[in-house]
């Protein structure tokens, strides 16, 4: 079975997305990703909108700062992803190591493919949801159940630049178009300056 997953925060890059999948460390981030028990890389790969909008909380010891959950519902901003084309079980090996666990279990995925939502456990990325179609295919993301009670934190340079490079690889969008997307977020706004976002997101990663 095929799926597309709906990356949305630094899985938006794709290099560091595939540290997920093949293993290492991304630039910028603390914490090195075991892979997946399938490597290879996704069959497919394209821009997609979800309905909703992007909250930065908690605090990653990975990034040092907040990072990004989708927040779903009707919002005009919307939240700009990347879908990328995998197997059911690369799906939940992405799934297992964004909870810092080994990448051999299973997920049943039969509720949200059914209902379009489901709550796998506990924890900060273990909310499913069904976010679309594409080609037939289920388009799948992941997110907290109460993204609120995650509190709202800043996110680091290092993290926002890998965000951005993902979304200028998938999205076309230039560094001022990226800083008015992440602006959107009051989190963001409220600790970023526009130039001085835009100053951090055109520096080398």
């Amino acid at each position: 079975m095929r799926v597309w997953y709906a990356a949305y925060g630094s899985n938006l890059s794709r290099r560091r997305f595939l540290t997920y999948l093949q293993g290492g460390t991304a630039s910028g981030a603390r914490r090195t990703q075991t892979g997946a028990r399938d490597p290879q890389p996704p069959t497919g790969d394209r821009p997609v909108h979800l309905p909703g909008r992007l909250h930065f909380g908690w605090e990653s010891v990975t990034w040092g700062g907040g990072i990004a959950f989708y927040v779903p519902g009707e919002d005009p901003r919307g939240v700009a992803a990347r879908a990328y084309l995998l197997t059911a079980e690369q799906f939940v090996d992405v799934a297992a190591q964004e909870m810092h666990r080994e990448p051999r279990g299973r997920l049943d995925l039969s509720r949200v493919l059914s209902e379009g939502y489901d709550v796998a456990g506990p924890g900060r990325y273990e909310t499913i949801h069904r976010v679309g179609t594409i080609e037939d295919l289920p388009v799948l993301t992941f997110t907290a159940e109460d993204v609120d009670a995650l509190g709202s934190l800043a996110p680091t340079a290092p993290y926002l630049r890998t965000i951005a490079e993902g979304l200028r690889e998938s999205h076309g969008m230039s560094e001022e178009a990226v800083a008015d997307y992440l602006r959107s977020s009051p989190v963001v706004r409220e600790a970023w300056s526009r130039p001085a976002l835009v100053e951090v997101l055109a520096a080398p990663m």
